[in-house]
């Protein structure tokens, strides 16, 4: 019993710090969008993906610590997190190259679209379908020569990093 508990601490550590690294990103992410007016574009919402399915696994992978169930639930929870962290910075660096103009990006980002709303509720409502978001290409922000994208490469990184890290020291 006292092994179970010794083991449990460091994963449901770095389960809890996972979570709210997790939830304080897609946090930034959805003030910059509500708060800043940010409009996101299509690779963005794409990046966000991760972060929505990571919170809950990482979630869950503190509450099997905690519960004390075997190391192994715990530690395939924290891969789970750690691997959609690797990807969640894999998107943002196809952003980044499509804002830098690497390479190409989706048709779907290929130009950017009015985001004005309209004067009145039955034209807004007609605009629903002809609105889109702005350009994948041009980053809406960049902050110490980082785009919004670049950004979260870094902030993948770091998690997957504390994902791995607590996959590591729970076996």
């Amino acid at each position: 019993m006292t092994q179970t508990a010794t083991l449990s601490r460091p994963a449901l550590g770095y389960s809890a710090l996972l979570a709210i690294g997790m939830a304080a990103t897609i946090g930034s992410a959805l003030g910059f969008q509500y708060i800043g007016g940010y409009v996101p574009c299509a690779l963005c919402l794409e990046q966000r993906q991760p972060y929505y399915y990571g919170i809950p696994v990482a979630i869950l992978a503190g509450l099997s610590a905690l519960a004390g169930l075997p190391a192994w639930i715990t530690r395939t929870l924290l891969a789970i997190a750690g691997i959609l962290m690797v990807v969640g910075g894999g998107i943002g660096v196809y952003h980044a190259g499509v804002e830098w103009h690497f390479w190409e990006g989706p048709a779907t980002c290929a130009s950017g679209g009015s985001t004005a709303a309209a004067p009145k509720a039955g034209e807004l409502l007609g605009q629903l379908n002809t609105l889109k978001g702005p350009s994948c290409t041009e980053a809406a922000l960049r902050v110490l020569g980082l785009s919004m994208a670049g950004w979260n490469v870094i902030a993948s990184v770091i998690l997957a990093a504390i994902a791995f890290t607590g996959f590591r020291k729970s076996a």
